[in-house]
């Protein structure tokens, strides 16, 4: 049986974060787990610290429910080093390598509005932003 697998973010400001992550990968916020009807009830029952909110955390999953589930939380410590894994971002679509690499502009750029920066482009084939807390990723074309 294969392992499902989740993805966390670890971040200073989990909101932002998650704002950011939902534009670049049109994920919505995962509803809590049953039967909660909120995530400040599913938190409660794990007796947080009291300077701990529901702020601090997000919960993000593609709208269909397929692929990985991205869990963003804050933690005290800051960004220290380049990531070990990181994103890929895949943009949609066939086509000859200049539309391709027209489509990957297009959406490192959608994506620097968003609130992301572009570290180093690898002409024709991807580009290596970061989202607003400096995490890396690649914006590349989706394999055939």
């Amino acid at each position: 049986m294969a392992a499902r697998i989740d993805l966390t973010l670890d971040c200073t400001d989990a909101q932002l974060l998650a704002e950011f992550w939902k534009t670049a990968l049109g994920y919505v916020d995962e509803p809590p787990p049953a039967p909660f009807s909120t995530r400040e009830e599913w938190l409660a029952q794990f007796n947080l610290p009291d300077d701990d909110s529901v702020d601090d955390a997000a919960w993000l999953c593609h709208p269909d429910g397929v692929g990985p589930r991205l869990s963003i939380l804050k933690v005290p410590e800051p960004k220290a080093a380049k990531n070990r894994l990181h994103i890929d971002v895949r943009v949609p679509g066939h086509g000859s390598s200049d539309e391709r690499w027209a489509r990957i502009k297009a959406e490192a750029e959608r994506l620097v509005k968003a609130g992301g920066n572009v570290r180093r482009e690898f002409d024709e084939h991807h580009i290596v932003m970061a989202d607003p807390e400096g995490n890396e990723f690649c914006v590349a074309a989706a394999s055939a």
